[in-house]
C-alpha cells in the first residue's frame, strides 16, 4: 500500500468529521468497504466449551472502520482467523469488546470468556494478540504489533496457533516478515486510525457476543 498525500488527507478529514459528530464513510484507507452485518447474540458470558477460541474485536471493528491499515477487509480477517481455528478441529466464538481499544486488554477479555482459556484480540488496523486467561493483561502468548506486516496468511496462522494453545500444545510462534521501514512509513497513519477507533469506545458497556455472516 502506497501512502500518498491524498490518503493521509482523507484520513485526517475523516477523523475531524467524526470528532465534530458528522457522518463519515466507513474505512478511510483506500477504497470503501461495506460494514459487516453483526447480529447481537447477547451478553458475552464465560464459555464452557473447552474446544473453543474466543475472538475479541474492538468497538469500531467492522463498523466505523472496515479494513486493516493495509486494506484487508475485516470480513476477510475474521474468515482467515476462524478458518485457522477450524483447521485444528476447534470452534470459534466472536465477542465485541466495547470498553477499550487496547488490543492487549481485548485479547485478555477474550481469553477470560473462552472455555479453553485462549483468546485472540484484534483491533481495526490489524494489530493482533493471542492471550491466555491466567496471564496478566500486559503479558501474552504472541503479539503482532506491526499491523502493516500482517497479511491474510498470517491471520490464518494466528487462528491455527491459538487453537493449538487451546489444545495444550506449544506451537512455534507465527512467523511474520520483517520490514524495518514499516514503522516509520506507517506510524503517522496508525496514530490517525487509533484516534478514530477510540471514538467508539464505551467504557461502561459490557462485552457482547455477536455473530456475523461472512
Amino acid at each position: 500500500m502506497e501512502i500518498s498525500k491524498e490518503l493521509v488527507r482523507e484520513i485526517i478529514l475523516e477523523v475531524l468529521r467524526q470528532a465534530e459528530g458528522e457522518s463519515a464513510p466507513a474505512g478511510g484507507n483506500g477504497a470503501e468497504v461495506p460494514p459487516l452485518r453483526f447480529r447481537d447474540v447477547g451478553p458475552a458470558n464465560r464459555g464452557t466449551n473447552r474446544h473453543e477460541v474466543v475472538i475479541g474485536v474492538s468497538p469500531a471493528f467492522g463498523t466505523a472502520m472496515t479494513k486493516t491499515i493495509i486494506g484487508i477487509p475485516h470480513g476477510d480477517v475474521l474468515h482467515e482467523v476462524m478458518a485457522g481455528i477450524e483447521e485444528e478441529g476447534l470452534t470459534s466464538r466472536l465477542v465485541k469488546v466495547n470498553k477499550t481499544a487496547d488490543v492487549g486488554f481485548i485479547a485478555h477479555e477474550a481469553a477470560k470468556l473462552s472455555g479453553s482459556g485462549i483468546g485472540i484480540g484484534i483491533i481495526a488496523r490489524g494489530t493482533t494478540v493471542i492471550h491466555q486467561r491466567d496471564l496478566a493483561p500486559l503479558q501474552n502468548l504472541e503479539l503482532f504489533p506491526q499491523s502493516p506486516l500482517i497479511e491474510r496468511d498470517t491471520f490464518r496462522a494466528i487462528g491455527r496457533n491459538a487453537a493449538k494453545y487451546a489444545k495444550g500444545e506449544s506451537p512455534a510462534p507465527v512467523p511474520v516478515r520483517n520490514d524495518p521501514m514499516a514503522r516509520p512509513r506507517y506510524q503517522g497513519l496508525a496514530a490517525l486510525l487509533q484516534n478514530k477507533e477510540v471514538q467508539d469506545v464505551r467504557p461502561d458497556m459490557a462485552s457482547e457476543e455477536v455473530a456475523v455472516q461472512l
